[in-house]
């Protein structure tokens, strides 16, 4: 018999008291980062760093 397949999930999780920072590091680079030390981190490596939401 065949097996049922599982659903895909397609987003990440959201964590409780969590607020993830969408970034766009280049033209088809999309992250989230979880803290502003991690975006400044990321802002060093990528000048041109753009915040989504």
């Amino acid at each position: 018999m065949p097996r049922k397949k599982k659903a895909i999930i397609l987003s990440q999780p959201v964590k409780a008291g969590l607020k993830a920072i969408k970034v766009r590091l280049d033209a088809r680079t999309i992250i989230t980062v979880a803290s502003n030390k991690a975006l400044e981190i990321w802002r060093s490596r990528y000048p041109k760093l753009e915040v989504i939401g």
